[in-house]
């Protein structure tokens, strides 16, 4: 296995003068520059007396920035601790503290929101917006930082060059990086990942998807998001690619404009977005009965099909080799929709905890319905005496797994098995050809009062096919299933539906969808919200918030 810092050290050496790290209509780095401006932080930390081991914080928007400053810190072997930029101040300062970060990056309108009695443990404070320091106690370090560029050509008087550039890489079993999963009040979980874990995955999305110098990679997801972190970033980097963040909301306006712009080489989204897309501006396309008719036609079928697909991946820029999807399986009847058009697309798992992937498969061997079969850096079993029929828990053990969280034994022992496996809390099974195929959360199923296990999921999948249906939530209510809906506001507008219409929705809606689905998971009653359900940053439901 190769470490993933002597990628990146390759590829910084190889591509010196070409685009790294981009802000849209923002900074820009190529790879020298990047490389520069690690150096430097490297001095600083040097000069600030941390040492190989030490924790330090990024809390900020993504931006190229950031993304050195991750580089900076992970390459000075100090422990990366990303939050996420969502977290509030409150919650930031608890993980911060509990992280025993001894620096931070950070945002300056987000260092006024800190309540910085409770950072005792901070001696360096960054500020992202313009690299000056916000706060510092060491003596000497601010006039040292001041006048950077001048230690710079004093140590390197011929200019800073590739081969000044060495990473590490005799540390693959030492911490990397701290992940939290969340910014609870309770027991904060920091998922403890090594070297080893994120070079497994580098090795393994290179391998089976290879990235290099000529591709160009629209980050969307946070950088404190594993998969964002692993596969929009550092992955791609270590391969000569350029990295793109937005410096925008991610508007429909801005992904548009942004893809078209960078034309990226891959796309990874959660399937709500693809859903909505396909909903929004194929789907009433093909529901025509003129269309209906011409896509009975098998030769016409087929032009038009390929026409859709054409349509579909230039609005995403026109160099998209593959969409993967994760987060949420799926809606079935979309689905098959995108096999029909030949959509290159695939749904993969995985979690923080495997940073991140546990299963994948190439957008031409995918299987409709499943994840796609594990990976190569890990072991992963069905918890079931069959796992190709009875149902069991996910479970995984191999070089891309976490060593535990960090502080706290109590999960730490019980994320593992007796004989090491990680229980990933995910319930599954294996077809015959190794495609896993996912059922459902443990903490969701619903044990119904006749004894039937019934995977939430799977009712949602039926519900959110049905016109009127925006998203749904099936919650247990005294052993009877409950539809939690929120409304597709487009098509009740469209159709022009009263309030009496609307008022006969839930019954309406109850009735269509038990007509899909088997007795034993029958819904007994739906409920219209008023606000879409609030989300995790991988856009899953937060399902504890619903009863």
């Amino acid at each position: 296995m190769q470490h993933y810092l002597a990628r990146l050290q390759n590829a910084t050496r190889n591509y010196w003068n070409k685009s790294a790290l981009n802000t849209l209509d923002g900074e820009s780095f190529t790879y020298g520059q990047m490389a520069t401006l690690i150096e430097k932080f490297h001095l600083l930390f040097e000069k600030a007396g941390f040492k190989k081991g030490d924790h330090i914080a990024l809390w900020a928007k993504n931006s190229a920035r950031l993304g050195v400053s991750y580089l900076a810190i992970n390459t000075y072997e100090a422990v990366v601790v990303p939050l996420l930029a969502d977290f509030t101040p409150d919650g930031v300062a608890r993980l911060i503290d509990h992280s025993d970060s001894v620096a931070l990056f950070i945002n300056g309108d987000k260092w006024n929101q800190l309540p910085r009695e409770n950072l005792l443990k901070i001696r360096l404070v960054v500020n992202l917006d313009d690299l000056n320091i916000l706060y510092c106690d060491i003596q000497g370090v601010a006039e040292f930082w001041s006048s950077i560029n001048n230690v710079m050509e004093e140590k390197y008087p011929d200019g800073f060059s590739p081969e000044d550039v060495v990473y590490p890489t005799d540390n693959l079993d030492d911490l990397a990086v701290i992940s939290y999963t969340s910014g609870s009040t309770g027991n904060p979980k920091g998922v403890m990942l090594t070297y080893r874990n994120f070079s497994a995955t580098i090795e393994f999305s290179q391998k089976h998807r290879p990235a290099n110098d000529t591709f160009k990679m629209v980050s969307m997801l946070p950088m404190a998001h594993m998969y964002g972190l692993v596969i929009e970033f550092i992955y791609p980097l270590c391969n000569g690619a350029a990295i793109y963040w937005l410096a925008k909301a991610p508007t429909p306006t801005t992904l548009i404009d942004a893809f078209h712009r960078v034309k990226p080489y891959l796309l990874i989204t959660v399937p709500l977005v693809m859903e909505k897309i396909f909903k929004a501006k194929i789907k009433p396309v093909l529901d025509k009965p003129l269309m209906k008719v011409l896509c009975a036609i098998p030769g016409i079928r087929n032009v038009i099909f390929k026409k859709i697909c054409t349509g579909l991946e230039e609005a995403f820029g026109g160099n998209v080799i593959e969409f993967i999807l994760g987060g949420a399986p799926v809606n079935p009847e979309i689905e098959k929709w995108f096999k029909r058009i030949k959509l290159p697309y695939l749904v993969g798992y995985g979690m923080t905890e495997a940073t991140p992937l546990l299963a994948y498969e190439s957008s031409d061997k995918y299987v409709a319905g499943s994840c796609g079969k594990p990976v190569d850096c890990a072991t992963v079993r069905i918890d079931s005496d069959d796992p190709l029929h009875i149902v069991g828990e996910i479970q995984a053990k191999g070089d891309n797994i976490c060593i535990g969280y960090y502080k706290n034994p109590e999960a730490s022992e019980n994320a593992f098995t007796d004989d090491g496996y990680l229980r990933t809390g995910d319930l599954g099974l294996f077809d015959e050809h190794g495609n896993l195929f996912i059922k459902g959360r443990i903490k969701s199923m619903i044990l119904t009062a006749n004894g039937q296990n019934v995977y939430p999921e799977e009712v949602e999948a039926e519900l959110d096919n049905l016109k009127y249906v925006a998203e749904s939530l099936v919650v247990d209510r005294s052993s009877h299933l409950v539809a939690l809906v929120y409304l597709n506001e487009e098509a009740v507008k469209k159709d022009g539906l009263t309030l009496e219409d609307i008022s006969d929705l839930p019954q309406r809606i109850q009735s269509a969808v038990n007509k899909r689905l088997p007795n034993y998971s029958q819904v007994s009653n739906v409920e219209i919200v008023d606000k879409p359900f609030e989300k995790t940053p991988k856009m899953s439901i937060k399902r504890f918030l619903y009863k």
